[in-house]
């Protein structure tokens, strides 16, 4: 975390304490010392990450940072202090935000657009009708994340090259390998093979993320049961030494007795990629010997293709966090001696979201867990 970050968090911390001690509760005797007011202040003033914008109960202005000033576009403002909030910013939606959080007792959000800015607010009510306002700049945190993803792909880009030369370094030196570094070399290789793994999910991430929804390379129709049988044969070679099988089940036939197939529009290789994720995440987490229920459903206009394990299920952690960037569950869970990228399941949400669909977790009542992608039908 940023020093940014750190002081805007301990200034929210701080600030709570501080509006709650204006009610004149006194602290319990053994209670940890807190910051005081001026160190309050300090915290805020110095913060360049939120906009800081403090209100009493008379809607006077008790404090007011220099990032506040910047975003409510009022230079020299933090003059304004103690003077009424219509004199800082005569602005009606301010105004409304704050008078509802004071009123309702629970923090209330609002998005303005100010001049050329889009500002994202959002008011904390305290004691004796003192209000807090938090204020960013919407593009501004946009253009940090468009930012942070370029780093981060031109970055898995200048690795690609120095990669692929130490692969063929690590070849070169399995063909000479000998009983004393064997070990070594087989090591050096599979992790060489991981890291390339890792770039390559980075950069198909990358991508996915600059896809216009339904603007795939190739929009086709896709039978997705076919496509569940070729990827399931990729995976063969890892599932049957562990004697692990697939339960494909197929759409129900219509009401003529026609069997309907699972069919959809979209990127036959990303819908691919987006499968062999899936299964190779059940994979990962079946015990030996078990069999992976592939089931595929058919609605008016929607596909829905589930794919559930038998193994312990999720965690409230992993059904909340498991489609985050490098996330991956707990390695005691796993059924192989590895995990994956940690990109998998967030590729596999980006694909879904490139083709007008969608991908949800939940546990199975019978157990395990069943990860379900929701896409269009096609024609």
């Amino acid at each position: 975390m940023s020093t940014e970050a750190l002081l805007a968090a301990a200034g929210a911390a701080a600030l709570g304490w501080w509006l709650g001690r204006r009610s004149g509760r006194r602290r319990p005797s053994l209670a940890p010392e807190r910051p005081d007011r001026q160190q309050l202040l300090r915290w805020i003033d110095a913060s360049s990450l939120a906009g800081w914008l403090l209100i009493d109960g008379q809607d006077h202005v008790l404090l007011l940072n220099p990032r506040a000033e910047r975003l409510l576009q009022v230079p020299g403002a933090g003059l304004l202090r103690h003077q009424p909030l219509s004199q800082l910013c005569d602005a009606e939606p301010l105004r409304e935000l704050v008078r509802e959080a004071r009123v309702l007792q629970r923090p209330q959000r609002l998005v303005w657009t100010l001049g050329e800015d889009e500002l994202e607010l959002q008011a904390l009510p305290g004691a004796e009708g003192c209000v807090a306002v938090v204020l960013q700049s919407r593009r501004s945190l946009e253009a940090q994340l468009e930012q942070q993803e370029r780093w981060v792909s031109d970055v898995a880009h200048e690795l690609k090259t120095p990669l692929t030369a130490l692969l063929l370094v690590g070849d070169s030196l399995a063909a000479q390998v000998n009983s004393g570094n064997a070990v070594l070399v087989e090591r050096l290789q599979r992790e060489l093979r991981r890291l390339q793994e890792l770039v390559s999910d980075l950069l198909e991430l990358s991508r996915l993320e600059n896809t216009v929804p339904g603007s795939g390379q190739r929009q086709v129709l896709v039978d997705l049961g076919v496509l569940v049988e070729q990827v399931w044969a990729g995976l063969q070679p890892l599932a049957e030494p562990r004697g692990i099988g697939i339960d494909l089940v197929g759409p129900s036939p219509a009401a003529d007795a026609v069997p309907r197939r699972a069919q959809v529009i979209g990127d036959p290789s990303r819908l691919h990629r987006a499968l062999l994720n899936l299964l190779e995440n059940a994979l990962r987490y079946s015990p030996d010997r078990s069999a992976i229920r592939v089931r595929l459903l058919m609605g008016e206009e929607w596909c829905l293709l589930s794919v559930r394990d038998r193994g312990p299920g999720l965690s409230d952690t992993d059904l909340e966090r498991m489609f985050e960037r490098f996330y991956r569950g707990d390695p005691s869970r796993f059924r192989q001696s590895r995990g994956g990228t940690g990109l998998g399941l967030s590729i596999v949400q980006q694909i879904a979201l490139t083709h007008g669909g969608r991908v949800q977790a939940r546990n199975h009542p019978e157990g395990g867990a069943q990860l379900e992608l929701l896409l269009p039908v096609g024609s």
